[in-house]
């Protein structure tokens, strides 16, 4: 068949009439190719668009961890904006967008690789593309090169530590220590293997090694620096993919809440946007994770010249903050993970919190949340599409809210 894109899915597949879901396709491409169940698995593009480029990585065909790299870097962010311009508009509202934010390659500081025992040795990368093979990524453009450095140690992780039939999750995050390593789907970790794991710790000079939820290794600090604040987060918890990215988010947290003097940080993880806020402003931090918030508390005890820093823990899609308890803040600051924060929201469009800095990871329920607020006499000032998954379909982004 030949078909003629359309536009994009979410996935960043193109989608031609039918509607047929086409790879690594652009809109405004004529491809030819044969169609089986809704898609065309092996495009030939007959007609090229101006936005496709060369991607710069030989794995990208097979390997899964990119999906937008055989288009230009300013395609990607205006179609990324248009996510959640689309979003938007589904909620019947619309938004000043200011121009998006990327992260350069070879910026991703944290990553979840797959690995898995051969015959001959071992695999480690990142699974292919709709399939459960895995792809070796040699010179991938995406990784920090801090965390490059390590695959080849991370086979030996494979050896010692996987069934022969079973496949692990290495999730390796650069740190201020070295890399914190977090692996999950090994062997049981019995006394010979926590031997040989703790040796390998040390060979490989990590910061921290956890399996399967329990510390192996724990060499030096596995750090994180937020503002002026060094915090130690939990093994696994949610760190932002990169600094550049992380800093473009924090920035626009700050500008929201401008000179508030009373900050409630809502979703506030292990102190992202609390601890740089805590350098001009009095900031409750609410986390439904324990450990997140003392890792957070010890932080800011360690820290020279923040204001008073405060921590709550609580679940707040159960138990949101209501009118009474936000009236006390200058602003307030919400992350919630993508499933947004619906019930919060509701309680937020009754307060009378001057200007809320919306952080979210999903243009869908950022709309919804949104509605709720505008609803109830809240205006979107302006929305900040940062790009940090670069070549991926992964939307964030930072919105200001004012009564």
């Amino acid at each position: 068949m030949k078909l003629t894109i359309e536009r994009l899915g979410h996935l960043g597949d193109g989608i031609a009439p039918g509607p047929v879901f086409v790879p690594m396709a652009l809109p405004g491409e004529v491809v030819e190719g044969e169609v089986a169940e809704g898609r065309m698995a092996s495009p030939k593009i007959a007609e090229p668009s101006p936005d496709r480029v060369k991607p710069a990585c030989p794995h990208y065909r097979a390997c899964g961890g990119c999906a937008l790299m055989h288009a230009s870097d300013g395609f990607v962010a205006e179609w990324k904006a248009d996510v959640v311009r689309t979003a938007l508009a589904a909620q019947g509202l619309e938004a000043s967008f200011r121009p998006v934010i990327t992260s350069g390659p070879q910026s991703r500081r944290r990553a979840t690789l797959a690995s898995r025992r051969t015959k001959k040795g071992a695999l480690v990368g990142f699974h292919g593309r709709a399939s459960g093979t895995i792809v070796e990524v040699a010179g991938c453009q995406l990784l920090h090169p801090d965390l490059m450095a390590v695959l080849p140690s991370l086979a030996e992780v494979t050896m010692i530590g996987s069934s022969r039939k079973g496949e692990l999750a290495l999730a390796a995050t650069r740190t201020e220590g070295g890399i914190d390593l977090a692996v999950s789907g090994g062997k049981p970790l019995e006394q010979s293997l926590f031997s040989d794991l703790a040796q390998l710790a040390d060979l490989m000079n990590l910061a921290r090694l956890t399996w399967d939820g329990e510390p192996v290794a724990n060499r030096n600090p596995a750090a994180q620096r937020f503002g002026h604040a060094v915090v130690v987060p939990p093994a696994g918890a949610f760190l932002q993919a990169t600094a550049e990215g992380e800093a473009a988010l924090v920035a626009a947290v700050r500008e929201v809440v401008g000179d508030a003097r009373r900050i409630a940080d809502l979703f506030a993880g292990s102190g992202t946007f609390t601890l740089p806020l805590a350098e001009r402003a009095e900031v409750l931090a609410v986390e439904g994770e324990a450990a997140m918030l003392a890792a957070l508390d010890a932080g800011w005890r360690q820290s020279q010249g923040l204001h008073k820093v405060t921590t709550e823990a609580r679940d707040l899609f159960r138990r949101p903050f209501m009118p009474d308890e936000l009236k006390k803040f200058d602003a307030v600051v919400i992350d919630p993970p993508r499933a947004g924060a619906e019930a919060q929201a509701q309680e937020l469009a009754e307060g009378q919190v001057p200007v809320i800095a919306a952080v979210s990871c999903n243009p869908v329920t950022f709309a919804r949340d949104a509605r709720i607020l505008t609803a109830s006499g809240y205006r979107i000032d302006w929305v900040q599409v940062v790009d940090q998954f670069r070549w991926s379909p992964h939307v964030e982004l930072v919105a200001r809210f004012s009564r």
